[in-house]
């Protein structure tokens, strides 16, 4: 039996908008519906489960941002925002906001359906976390896998949405390095026009962060080590 056709939810405050991608990506062989706010959106959401979101960041009321920072307290799915700001400060809002990927209008809708291609590429690569133990032990630090929380004792340690994805893709290859450029393409960097070079540095900074969370010494990491000339390796006790 063959995979189902690739859901997806297009959530736009302008119908005509909606209505052209709509029939464009159902012609690219997708299923789709269409929200036309947030509030429509959630209560889709809340009946249907879908493989990917499409979201417009300037809708009135809960904005496109606001939304996604929400829902990646409630579900994983992919989200691919649209908006017509270029700025780099709202590209880096979208991806801590736990984006997948952000395209700015006007975009080719050809292009639209090879981004959602590719972070549909990505998504089946997840599962694999579930022969994983459901639990990552990290000296004083746990991380439970499936809630994709970290917890030091019993305390919740608060992890933004670019860490929160970091754990994720660390987690599904514990004891594996994996360089920049690979995290780079998993966080979705790799769509929002800056100099690869400055998405790799990026990820740098999003390290350290990290290692201030996990690390008893961050200067001198244990769990969340870098292995030369290979990138950064997640190595749970």
């Amino acid at each position: 039996m063959s995979d189902p056709d690739p859901h997806l939810l297009i959530v736009d405050d302008d119908e005509r908008i909606r209505d052209l991608l709509a029939r464009f990506l159902k012609r690219q062989g997708f299923l789709v519906s269409t929200a036309r706010d947030a509030a429509h959106a959630r209560r889709l959401l809340a009946g249907l489960e879908f493989d990917l979101i499409v979201l417009d960041v300037m809708m009135p009321g809960e904005d496109g941002i606001t939304l996604t920072e929400r829902l990646r307290g409630e579900i994983r799915t992919p989200i691919l925002l649209l908006t017509a700001r270029g700025e780099t400060e709202d590209r880096i809002r979208g991806f801590e906001a736990g984006a997948d990927d952000y395209l700015i209008k006007p975009f080719e809708p050809r292009e639209l359906s090879l981004r959602i291609n590719a972070i549909l590429r990505r998504v089946p690569d997840m599962p694999a976390a579930r022969n994983l133990p459901k639990v990552l032990h990290l000296g004083a630090v746990r991380y439970d896998i499936d809630r994709g929380e970290l917890w030091s004792g019993d305390t919740p340690v608060r992890l933004t949405a670019t860490e929160v994805q970091l754990m994720r893709i660390f987690s599904a290859h514990p004891g594996e390095p994996l360089s920049r450029q690979q995290l780079v393409e998993e966080l979705g960097r790799g769509a929002s026009g800056d100099q690869p070079g400055a998405q790799e540095r990026a990820v740098d900074v999003q390290i350290t962060r990290l290692r201030r969370k996990i690390e008893a010494d961050p200067k001198q990491p244990r769990y969340l080590q870098t292995i030369r000339g290979a990138g950064y390796m997640l190595a749970p006790d």
